[in-house]
């Protein structure tokens, strides 16, 4: 049985980690320095990464990122497409 990570697209959140960082006016720096206040430590690469979708992500990442961003982590999870 193929494993959900096999294929190019890491994560589920790349699309919307982007759009809701925009939309707040933060940069990829801003987010890993906000997300380093809480003791996650994701460089300003990793973000790039995470939202181009070649990085996965941890729940503990997900959760810091969703706090930071003030948004649902099912909102961060949601396919726009649908």
């Amino acid at each position: 049985m193929a494993r959900i990570i096999d294929g190019t697209e890491m994560n589920l959140i790349g699309n919307n980690l982007k759009k809701f960082r925009k939309k707040q006016k933060l940069s990829q720096q801003r987010l890993s320095d906000r997300l380093e206040l809480m003791g996650v430590y994701i460089c300003r690469g990793s973000i790039s990464r995470i939202e181009d979708k070649s990085r996965t992500v941890t729940d503990i990442e997900l959760y810091a990122i969703s706090k930071i961003l003030q948004v649902d982590i099912s909102d961060l999870i949601e396919d726009e497409e649908i």
